[in-house]
């Protein structure tokens, strides 16, 4: 059964998140600030966690950063409409995914199944032989990467973004190619899950991410990975 942790101040919002999500076979517990969620992470070991952007004290993002000091738990964003900058910072501050709020239950509990579905296929096992790309080496039997021999900290949505670019050198993917193939599902089109997912990426892999060397943007197409 997977277990979500839900941080949202809306008490109403809260319960009926709560029931709808414990009917579709989730054990869900809440918390109404970041505090609150932050200290119940050790007690409950969430699978997942579902985080509203606009809490009173510490916000979404402060959270988010704070758990991806120590932590690759897998981060959906609670959003209201017209909040477009806070969620795209909320991506980049590591995020898997965001949905918009008021929201069906069965929306909830099918971004919550992806997200996790990417996660575990993050963790298994593959059959490869280790790729070296430049200074970067590629396990992808043991689900690894390193550069200059240092393994990188890849969240698992990075980390399936990487595998399915490198996968295919000089191939160029669009920003919807890539919603479909790696998030699985095409978000009517929002490519900032994309352009948050690659940033990250390129701060973590690149010795410049503003000149990179490795996941590279083609201008009106989309994202390629190399020529190294």
């Amino acid at each position: 059964m997977p277990r979500v942790l839900l941080i949202e101040d809306d008490p109403a919002l809260r319960e009926g998140v709560e029931l709808g999500l414990g009917r579709r076979g989730h054990e869900v517990r809440s918390a109404d600030t970041g505090e609150a969620g932050l200290a119940a992470l050790n007690d409950f070991r969430p699978h997942l966690l579902l985080l509203d952007l606009m809490l009173p004290g510490m916000n979404g993002i402060q959270v988010c950063q704070r758990i991806r000091e120590n932590s690759q738990l897998p981060i959906i964003l609670f959003t209201a409409r017209g909040e477009d900058f806070d969620i795209v910072v909320g991506l980049e501050s590591g995020a898997d995914d965001y949905i918009v709020k008021p929201a069906r239950t069965e929306v909830i509990d099918a971004r919550i199944r992806a997200v996790l579905r990417r996660s575990v296929k993050h963790q298994g096992q593959g059959e490869a032989s280790p790729e070296v790309h430049g200074s970067l080496t590629i396990d992808r039997t043991a689900l690894s990467v390193t550069k200059h021999g240092r393994r990188l900290d890849l969240a698992a949505t990075e980390m399936k973004l990487l595998l399915h670019l490198s996968a295919a050198p000089c191939q160029v993917f669009s920003r919807q190619q890539l919603l479909e193939q790696v998030w699985g599902h095409d978000h009517h089109g929002d490519g900032r899950l994309v352009d948050a997912c690659v940033k990250r990426l390129r701060h973590k892999m690149e010795e410049d991410a503003a000149s990179p060397r490795y996941v590279q943007t083609l201008r009106g197409f989309g994202y390629r990975f190399g020529p190294v």
